[in-house]
């Protein structure tokens, strides 16, 4: 048998590396060929199906046939696990959050890594809000610290649940502001959560700002303090932000966004961004999103969407790595 001299087998090699090239490229130019799936990690009803189902429905018109499923569990690793096993070739996406691709990667024996996915369209944006039950004799956030320091152990927040951002911005409040000693109270959702506070059960809730909560407020039935993005609402400009509020370090934005495996390739992921720009530019879609309280993107990209999802990280990784948190 002839042997192949040094410089024919890397011939042969570089060969063999275009013809694999040639092939991605072919399955990415017929991309979508079958109906795309879009994995909710929530179980159906909830704020994934409010936010993933206009999106799947938008698509239609953009990529063909686009169909969600719910995989609920375990906070949403269980389905964002299924996903990251799928082949990346652009027909199992996730809808994922801060909790996901965050919170669950940086907890104690994750059930995947971050790396495991790559960012592709971040959909709506969100604002945490201090809510306080009217009996809380404070109207700002530094009044609130105060009165937390001269009654320790006697305040709880409530959160939709352990390891949600809901959850770490509560852990960084209570550093922030010098070591708080308030009790955190974890509930299944935010409904149960703000029924509690507002029949005075709990006296805060940290919870994503919506209408209700507004319509609560201008009721008196409940106070919102403070909002954790580095500006005031548009949609509630009376409302402080923390950072104005004496607490420059205390910002958080929440989020829900498209992900797909991590080697799915540029062209898909390129596809499926430019297609969900032209859905999420519909005057109604983001009207629909913004009736939810939650801010439509429509100029977001895979590159943007990554550093939103990097910054995230580095805010939350300290307070995670603090409190010792791990997956539910």
């Amino acid at each position: 048998m002839r042997l192949l001299s040094r410089r024919q087998l890397i011939n042969a090699a570089a060969c063999a590396g275009a013809l694999a090239a040639v092939a991605r490229n072919g399955r990415a130019a017929d991309y979508p060929s079958r109906p795309i799936r879009l994995v909710i990690p929530y179980a159906a009803g909830g704020s994934g199906d409010q936010i993933g189902r206009p999106w799947v429905d938008g698509m239609a018109s953009q990529l063909g046939p686009v169909f969600a499923e719910n995989i609920g569990g375990a906070g949403g690793a269980i389905g964002a696990a299924a996903v990251a096993r799928e082949k990346p070739d652009g027909y199992s996406l996730l809808l994922g959050n801060g909790s996901t691709q965050v919170i669950i990667p940086l907890a104690e024996r994750p059930a995947y890594s971050a790396g495991d996915f790559r960012a592709i369209y971040r959909l709506v944006s969100s604002a945490l809000v201090f809510a306080i039950h009217p009996s809380v004799p404070a109207r700002d956030l530094q009044a609130l610290i105060a009165y937390a320091k001269v009654n320790p152990g006697r305040l709880s927040y409530g959160t939709p649940g352990v390891g949600t951002g809901n959850h770490l911005v509560g852990e960084m409040f209570k550093r922030q502001a010098g070591g708080l000693d308030i009790v955190h109270i974890p509930y299944r959702g935010v409904a149960p959560a703000t029924n509690d506070l507002v029949s005075g059960q709990i006296p805060l809730l940290i919870a994503v700002m919506s209408i209700q909560l507004q319509q609560l407020s201008r009721a008196g039935r409940l106070r919102l303090l403070a909002v954790t993005t580095d500006t005031r609402l548009s949609a509630a400009q009376e409302i402080p932000t923390a950072v104005e509020s004496g607490m420059p370090d205390l910002r958080y934005e929440g989020w829900f966004g498209l992900f797909a495996p991590s080697l799915t390739p540029d062209s898909i992921v390129d596809r499926i961004a430019l297609s969900t720009r032209a859905v999420m530019a519909d005057p109604a879609l983001q009207a629909a999103y913004r009736s939810q309280g939650l801010e439509p993107d429509s100029q977001s990209s895979p590159d943007k969407f990554q550093r939103i999802v990097e910054a995230t990280s580095a805010s939350l990784a300290p307070v995670i790595k603090s409190i010792g948190l791990r997956p539910g």
